[in-house]
């Protein structure tokens, strides 16, 4: 996997620093293109500036113990998957289950 190497935020107090901050920087500039008559690279390499400097921040967050914990969960592979299944599969059945007594009193005088 490309990705092996990186470790992601996960749900942490980085990552949603992360994710509002950058969604409040991309509003007001996309605010201030379409609202106000901003020039477009401007406020593109304004918003791109302070993403990065807020990413910055994040890792830094994030290296103070903000971050996830422990390893990202790593799913099975294809071949630890099929065996898993084989091996379900592979159990005995359970009995059937025996009907339980009848709930309704008047059933039993019915059935005699």
């Amino acid at each position: 996997m490309a990705d092996e190497h990186h470790e992601d935020h996960g749900n942490t107090v980085s990552a949603w620093f992360l994710t509002i901050s950058w969604i409040v920087v991309w509003s007001a500039a996309a605010f201030v293109i379409v609202f106000s008559g901003g020039d477009v690279l401007l406020w593109t390499a304004v918003a791109l500036g302070v993403s990065v400097v807020l990413a910055a921040i994040a890792g830094a967050m994030k290296k103070a113990g903000l971050g996830r914990k422990e390893p990202r969960p790593v799913p099975p592979t294809r071949e630890e998957w099929e065996a898993g299944r084989k091996a379900a599969a592979a159990q005995a059945e359970p009995a059937a289950a025996q009907p339980g007594p009848a709930l309704d009193p008047d059933a039993e005088s019915a059935r005699a």
